[in-house]
């Protein structure tokens, strides 16, 4: 992380949405329901191959080979080539008045995506970071085949992990038993995210975005919102009640999860620390990790209480890539402690709490 002034970002730029979920979840099912919800009149949609969303029953106009005006007002467009220039492209064609004046965007991954890598695109490229805000991630998950494509395809659990919103699809055709079961998984990978069940693809949109910083509605920057660490330690605390209880599955018997699970490499948990940071110093513990631990830092989201500074920093990392850091208007709460939310993989709260203390505290080797 670069030893910059804080920034407080521009909350006119537009929201992104990413939308990802492993093969046969539902996402293009969650899409076609969307694009038909007339709170997505003012909405850019990227997908892949217009075909798989299938469209062309909401076709009004054909504006070019990359883009179509919906019914609903949305605008959808392919992504054929770099993700940057497709974004760029469609930012300057707003600013000519070629299109409509969409006010948010929304991404739609493939089934195999890593999302980390458009997340540092909307992280990295200045000309992205000027004119869009990431707002959140949604991902779906398979009711009926999740705990196996979990089991079996790591690509199922990052996506999960790192999502702000979960939504359970075809939960309809799930054993209750089953559905019960995933979900429970489903809290311990990532407590923080909401998870909400569908059945075909029915989710209202005031329910999935909106999940950034900043937030449309107090036009505001909301830090509990945005961090949500209280759910860590709910979760802990939910866990250490029900140690040998019925929310572990068959896998996991109070004891941990099973080591050939690919959710039992991934940690999601809280940092907090009492006295002001030293920004440089900070700033060097992040990145050595970022050097040397950097694909296994999923994601990292906190509030800084930054010495010299009478008000919050907000930061948000994604492996070695961080978005420029948030000085916020002001303290919400009494409570000025730091806090740092993680979602690592093969990385535990030991090393990162050992390690942070080791370079704030001065007692980190030369």
């Amino acid at each position: 992380m670069a030893e910059t002034e804080v920034n407080e970002p521009p909350v006119e730029r537009l929201p992104v949405s990413v939308i990802t979920g492993f093969l046969g979840s539902g996402k293009t099912t969650l899409l076609k329901h969307l694009l038909a919800h007339p709170d997505m009149g003012e909405t850019a949609v990227i997908i892949n191959e217009f075909g798989e969303v299938g469209l062309d029953h909401l076709l009004v106009e054909k504006a070019d080979d990359d883009t179509i005006l919906l019914e609903s007002g949305c605008l959808c467009c392919t992504i054929r080539g770099d993700l940057i220039d497709a974004m760029r492209r469609l930012y300057k064609r707003r600013v000519k008045g070629e299109v409509p004046p969409f006010k948010r965007v929304v991404i739609e991954t493939t089934g195999l995506a890593d999302p980390a890598p458009i997340l540092h695109t909307l992280m990295q490229d200045p000309v992205l970071t000027a004119v869009y805000r990431l707002d959140g991630v949604i991902a779906t998950v398979d009711a009926v085949n999740g705990e196996s494509q979990m089991d079996r395809q790591t690509e199922s659990v990052k996506q999960a992990a790192v999502a702000d919103r979960l939504l359970l699809t075809k939960s309809d055709l799930s054993d209750p038993a089953k559905l019960d079961a995933l979900e429970a998984r489903l809290y311990r990978l990532n407590p923080a995210a909401p998870i909400q069940r569908i059945v075909n693809g029915d989710a209202s949109p005031a329910s999935l975005f909106n999940a950034g910083l900043y937030d449309p509605e107090t036009k505001s920057l909301d830090v509990q919102r945005w961090l949500k660490e209280e759910a860590y330690a709910e979760r802990d605390a939910h866990a250490h009640h029900h140690g040998h209880d019925h929310d572990h599955d068959d896998h996991d018997h109070g004891h941990g999860l099973d080591v050939n699970r690919h959710d039992a490499h991934i940690s999601a948990f809280c940092l907090t620390r009492d006295a002001p940071i030293d920004w440089a110093k900070f700033c060097a513990w992040v990145d050595m990790l970022t050097a040397t631990r950097g694909p296994n830092l999923l994601r990292i989201k906190g509030v800084l209480n930054v010495a010299g500074e009478t008000a919050p920093v907000a930061i948000h990392g994604v492996q070695h890539l961080f978005h420029p850091p948030v000085l916020l208007p002001a303290w919400s709460s009494t409570d000025r402690r730091s806090k740092l939310v993680f979602i690592t993989r093969d990385i535990d709260r030991a090393f990162l709490a050992e390690s942070m203390a080791a370079f704030l505290d001065d007692t980190a080797p030369a």
